[in-house]
């Protein structure tokens, strides 16, 4: 019996971009509760068709200002940036003995008013067929630092309900979270949905839930008006919300983590199976 391609199952969206309005929401599961949640949209775009996207709206732009915009050097360091993030994209999977994209869509916040803060940017990549082979996941802090887990489908881990990673955490993100925990990826690939969720384990039991879920929506110039109108300043709230939540955590009795030194800016391989972080 042939083995179903459960990766058929999620095929990249055939628009050059959609919005995904949802809420996101963050649970702290030990040594005490603390939850939190917060309504926001999302970004999907495709890293082949950025002027075509452009012209979905007269709100939106690709590279230049406008009330709503995406700009690829937000996801670029100064030596990629004169490349093109699609370059870039192709390069990390490269570097990761992945095939290369036939495909790759960016789900991530946009700019709003010339402001953006991405605490997490995932890249789909699909192969020439339109199957689904590869998961970027960028990573920021607040510090302005930013680590990427290049992460290679590998047998088993999409099914007909979804896609299913792990990675071991390297990256400071939280002054209350220790490195060395584990990242488990549970994922909904964009569609008429997409769903979210990162279970951060510590010794096997879980630490903290945060997870995304929103609906689908055409990106027209109407429901760029609706969003603007409910979130008109969704990327600084996002900002301030992560440190006022970290202060309510610290009251409550948060043992505080030092930052340390920053792992090399990408890593290809899981570093939780012996196998060391590669630039």
């Amino acid at each position: 019996m042939m083995e179903t391609d459960h990766a058929a199952f999620f095929p990249p969206v055939p628009e050059a971009a959609r919005l995904y309005p949802g809420k996101v929401m963050h649970a702290r599961l030990m040594p005490f509760g603390h939850r939190f949640t917060y309504r926001v949209f999302s970004l999907l775009i495709d890293l082949d068709r950025l002027s075509e996207a452009e012209g979905m709206s007269r709100l939106f732009s690709v590279n230049r200002r406008n009330f709503v915009s995406f700009h690829e050097r937000d996801h670029l360091d100064e030596k990629a940036n004169r490349d093109g993030l699609r370059s870039y994209v192709d390069r990390l999977l490269g570097n990761a003995g992945a095939n290369p994209a036939g495909r790759i869509q960016l789900l991530c916040y946009p700019r709003i008013f010339g402001y953006v803060f991405n605490p997490l940017s995932v890249y789909y990549c699909y192969g020439g067929d339109g199957t689904l082979s590869a998961l970027i996941y960028e990573v920021r802090n607040t510090f302005r630092e930013r680590h990427t887990y290049v992460c290679p489908i590998e047998p088993g881990e999409i099914t007909a309900s979804g896609l299913r990673q792990e990675r071991t955490k390297i990256f400071y993100v939280s002054p209350f979270i220790d490195l060395g925990t584990r990242y488990l990826f549970r994922m909904t690939p964009p569609g008429d949905t997409v769903r979210l969720r990162i279970l951060e384990t510590e010794g096997g039991k879980p630490l903290l839930s945060a997870t995304f879920s929103g609906e689908a929506e055409d990106l027209t110039t109407a429901n760029l008006c609706r969003q603007l109108i409910r979130l008109p300043f969704m990327t600084m709230k996002i900002l301030l919300g992560i440190h006022w939540e970290a202060l309510k955590l610290w009251i409550k009795g948060a043992k505080f983590h030092s930052r340390g030194t920053p792992p090399a800016p990408v890593s290809y391989r899981d570093a939780g199976h012996g196998l060391d972080p590669a630039e």
